[in-house]
């Protein structure tokens, strides 16, 4: 394989060169954030196709697909429909508030005091999103290099917080676009059809795959809803989706692009299962069904597209971790650090460096926890049932719900949250329970508390009202926000 760790090897390179080359065009806190608020239909599709479909999505969608069949495109498929919800009901409004983090959305619309508890919820969740996509990482090493974890995990992070402290957002987004490139051509157009010939057809995996395996719902229906309450509800509301949408040059783009990167990500999603099962069908006693997608790639494609393919791979995860890196950096150094400091830095330069220090510190943190935790299914559950648990209700009930209140808003998020946390204790992480009654303990607190507490100033709902029409405000001081 001399000649595909060359192909790796030299992408590799030319992913930290063009990292290097965004950090020309990160010249402010807004273009070192979101990118200056100027990816056009083109950049802002690829791009947001790359945050959302990472490690997770391929060698966890790929080992559902080995472990269940056609029903193991659930997952990811949840996450498109999610995409495709933000983006026709959802993504104009938020592009119109021009902020930087959820939290700073659930200031303008509660107050101040709305922003503490939900920045802490939103950092964990993106640190845990960053340290699933790291252990992605490893899962291939492992098959393919023969090196311990922690080698693995090292050299991928470095690469990922290397060029992500270098440009932010822009050196983000134009690696993401040659990654998504890459991850489509490698995944869609090589591996998806080679390992389906290479397994006898459909027909032959049909004889020869367990009963139920073309089943849409063998995985379970309670799995399956389950996956739709975290995975789809998670895309509404995720700091690591609401920062990409932050970059498009318009609503309407935000709107059309976010639209065709959720059709991509169904498509993924079944190539994901399709590959899952053509292992299954040629290696079917696989010890570790995380390997699936290493061990098909390893032993059925030609020297060349091996290494393309495993490049794919490794964009994957790539876009992820670096999408969540800095949205836990971005919340870290905004919402978290700024109010500890009781101040607010206001030179871009200072911004960029204290955000290029934010990202470092986490990226040694994510290192660290993933060489802890070894299933990427379980650590993106974590990370997606304190995300939903905690701040689904009070973000969509600001959005649509004129009577919801701070009181309300806060007894949610600590309802919730509590309440998902000690039943992943009780229950296991992998359980269903945490998420359906921490949603059901958000939401009657989230309307119990709003209706006997007193309604929002209506100076503060006014305010909110014309930033989502996206009318300049008197409280805009800001060239950038008066331009909302």
């Amino acid at each position: 394989m001399t000649f595909d760790y060359l192909v790796m090897a030299v992408y590799l390179l030319g992913i930290i060169g063009v990292g290097w080359w965004g950090k020309r065009r990160a010249a402010s806190k807004s273009d070192f954030l979101v990118a200056g608020r100027r990816l056009g239909p083109l950049m802002y599709t690829g791009t947001m196709a790359a945050v959302v479909l990472g490690g997770a999505s391929t060698i966890g969608g790929v080992r559902l697909g080995y472990t269940y069949g056609v029903s193991g495109a659930t997952m990811v498929g949840a996450i498109g429909l999610g995409l495709l919800a933000l983006s026709v009901f959802f993504s104009a409004r938020i592009a119109r508030l021009r902020v930087y983090t959820v939290a700073e959305m659930l200031s303008l619309r509660y107050g101040d005091a709305a922003s503490v508890i939900s920045g802490l919820v939103m950092w964990v969740y993106t640190l845990m999103l960053a340290v699933t996509s790291t252990i992605a990482y490893a899962s291939v090493f492992d098959v393919l290099f023969d090196v311990p974890r922690w080698v693995a995990v090292v050299v991928g992070g470095t690469i990922v917080v290397g060029y992500s402290a270098l440009g932010g957002m822009w050196s983000i987004t134009l690696t993401d676009m040659v990654q998504f490139v890459v991850k489509s051509l490698g995944v869609l157009v090589l591996l998806l059809p080679i390992a389906v010939v290479k397994a006898g057809g459909f027909g032959a995996m049909a004889d020869r795959l367990p009963h139920g395996y073309f089943s849409p719902t063998s995985i379970g229906g309670q799995t399956i809803f389950t996956f739709v309450l975290i995975y789809t509800f998670g895309m509404l509301i995720g700091q690591d989706i609401w920062q990409r949408v932050f970059t498009a040059r318009s609503d309407r783009v935000a709107s059309w692009g976010g639209t065709v990167a959720g059709v991509y990500c169904l498509a993924y999603a079944l190539a994901g299962a399709f590959i899952g099962m053509a292992t299954k069908t040629l290696y079917p006693n696989l010890a570790d069904a995380d390997q699936a997608f290493a061990t098909i790639v390893k032993h059925v494609l030609p020297t060349g597209v091996r290494g393309l393919v495993l490049a794919a791979a490794l964009s994957a995860m790539m876009s992820t971790a670096s999408g969540a890196l800095i949205a836990s950096a971005t919340v870290a150094n905004n919402d978290i650090w700024a109010r500890l400091r009781r101040r607010t830095v206001s030179a871009d330069h200072d911004e960029i460096s204290s955000n290029r220090l934010a990202i470092g510190v986490l990226g040694v943190v994510a290192m660290g926890i993933a060489c802890v935790l070894g299933d990427v299914i379980a650590a993106l559950t974590v990370a997606y049932n304190l995300l939903v648990g905690g701040l689904l209700v009070p973000i969509l009930g600001g959005l649509v719900w004129r009577r919801g209140n701070l009181p309300g808003a806060l007894t949610a998020m600590i309802a919730g949250g509590t309440t998902v946390i000690t039943l992943m204790f009780t229950d296991g992480l992998l359980a269903n329970e945490p998420i359906y009654y921490g949603l059901l303990a958000s939401l009657v607190a989230y309307v119990g508390v709003s209706l006997v507490t007193r309604p929002t100033e209506e100076t503060v709902l006014e305010t909110w009202r014309r930033r989502l029409a996206g009318e300049p405000t008197p409280a805009a001081t800001s060239p950038e926000l008066s331009a909302a």
